[in-house]
């Protein structure tokens, strides 16, 4: 008897699909030149028929036709071809050996032979410094302490200390800490008195608990280790005194209460204040080796715009174009094969043997064409970019930069939308005005009041140098920003200034008062 509950039905269904070298396309076009090599190192270990060539070779040009079905996205209906999957009793060698050794190998490499020496990108040697806590770690043998027992206690607080200076440990979890690692029983008094210790080493402020404490450290140690003057005493006592007894007033900026609570007049306020904003609030910041150098991040421009007498020239940056090459020795293995086996019938090790080195083969020809593909979408996307942008590009004024949205570009270059966004993103373009951000050159625009649309990065920029000259004793509110932007003819509202300043990290007016 028939199960009730199974049936047959046919379906007909529309798919959305993306060839295995479309989606490697894009993920190539995701990643920025920093770390292309990164990805180029991982397939040549992954892959024995891709490697590096030892020629010297010239980078292709980036300029030539560009397949329009990379870099957008399949539409329903259309059919991908999949990977065709081909038995053993289905599978002629001669047809695959005769079709691989015809074609042409120096298709599937990025240079041609004629590469100019003094375009080969140079290493750059990489200093060995030491790390911030082990310059920390260095200076326990200036101070006194009793035992081992007392180094280890320090040298678990330095291993405490973060990648800006502070201590954010509480001293009970220390406690424990070295209970567990090192089987060391402590008290809070101890560390306590150990971090004061450490707090006195270089650079100043650090091991500080708190924003208060780090100023309040430095300001301690300049007036016990510099010769001050007079008038520097008395801005620095003034300046510590603000910072243990009137730090929320002092972050606020409420002046007044602080000359009445202080006692002092506007210059004496103004000389401490002064000495304050000397102090450093990151102080793992100063030194050199850089404890928290792993948070820095080292801008690798992908574009790079030459203003040539007032022709602008786009070239991609020679990070691009990786010297790839399918390797040789499979060419070769399968060139002695086709000699040895001609007249025989392939055994299965034999077929088997050539399916690897197809396979591998084709991956690196997929692996080189994206790399190739990567290099024309991005030229041709940036090269929109540039003529859409012309004017900024040649006078780097900000207030020429033209409304400009991603469907703007994507129109222009043929390509989708979230293509144009993969380039865009994470990729940058050198100027003689400096090294920008691509996605900065987009924007929305506003409307002025004679009907034309500009740029918002136009009315930043405005805003911005609006609140660079304003009185900074008297500092514009929002609404007073408003009026004199709409007295430029921009019809904005006050929420939208008060937007686009938190946009650009500026403050309230109450912040930005100075004395």
């Amino acid at each position: 008897m028939a199960n009730p509950l199974l049936k047959q039905s046919l379906s007909h269904k529309l798919l959305q699909k993306l060839s295995p070298q479309q989606i490697q396309l894009m993920k190539l076009l995701q990643i920025p030149t920093a770390t292309l090599d990164q990805r180029i190192k991982e397939e040549l270990e992954a892959n024995p028929a891709l490697e590096e060539s030892e020629d010297q070779e010239e980078i292709i040009d980036v300029g030539e036709k560009v397949d329009d079905n990379y870099g957008s996205e399949t539409k329903e209906g259309d059919a991908e071809p999949e990977p065709e999957i081909v038995k053993d009793d289905e599978f002629e060698l001669d047809d695959y050996l005769t079709e691989y050794i015809e074609d042409d190998p120096s298709s599937y490499k990025l240079r041609s032979d004629n590469y100019n020496i003094e375009e080969e990108d140079k290493s750059i040697p990489i200093a060995v410094e030491s790390s911030f806590h082990e310059y920390l770690e260095q200076q326990l043998g200036l101070i006194e302490l009793k035992d081992d027992r007392e180094i280890k206690i320090a040298k678990q607080i330095i291993g405490s200390i973060d990648d800006d200076g502070y201590l954010r440990r509480e001293p009970i979890a220390i406690i424990d800490d070295l209970m567990f690692s090192q089987n060391i029983t402590t008290t809070e008094e101890e560390i306590n008195y150990l971090l004061r210790k450490v707090q006195k080493f270089d650079p100043v402020g650090i091991g500080a608990r708190d924003l208060q404490e780090c100023l309040k450290i430095q300001l301690e140690l300049k007036l016990e280790r510099e010769e001050l003057d007079d008038e520097e005493l008395k801005a620095v006592k003034n300046g510590l005194k603000i910072i243990v007894s009137y730090f929320d007033q002092f972050s606020k900026k409420h002046y007044i209460k602080l000359k009445r609570q202080l006692g002092v007049n506007d210059e004496d306020l103004k000389y401490a204040i002064d000495e304050i904003l000397k102090l450093n609030p990151k102080p793992a910041s100063g030194h050199d080796g850089g404890g928290n150098r792993k948070n820095q991040h080292y801008i690798v421009p992908d574009f790079i715009i030459v203003n040539r007498d007032g022709e602008l020239d786009l070239t991609l940056n020679s990070r691009n174009a990786p010297d790839l090459r399918i390797n040789d020795q499979y060419k070769d293995m399968l060139k002695s094969y086709k000699v040895n086996q001609k007249g025989k019938r392939a055994n299965r090790q034999e077929k088997e043997a050539v399916m690897f080195i197809k396979q591998k083969i084709d991956s690196a020809k997929w692996f080189i064409d994206a790399i190739r593909q990567r290099q024309q979408t991005m030229y041709r996307t940036m090269y929109a970019i540039l003529q859409y942008q012309y004017d900024f590009f040649l006078s780097g004024d900000q207030k020429t930069l033209r409304p400009m949205i991603l469907k703007d570009i994507a129109e222009i270059t043929g390509l989708d939308i979230s293509t144009v966004s993969r380039v865009a993103n994470s990729k940058f373009v050198q100027t003689e005005f400096g090294t920008k951000r691509l996605k900065d050159f987009f924007s929305e625009s506003l409307m002025t009041k004679n009907g034309e649309e500009v740029s918002t990065l136009e009315v930043k920029k405005i805003l911005t140098d609006i609140i660079a000259n304003e009185n900074k004793r008297k500092p514009l509110s929002d609404e007073k920003l408003k009026n004199m932007l709409r007295e430029k003819g921009y019809n904005i509202a006050r929420r939208t200034v008060a937007k686009y300043r938190e946009q650009l990290n500026v403050p309230v007016a109450r912040l930005r008062k100075e004395l």
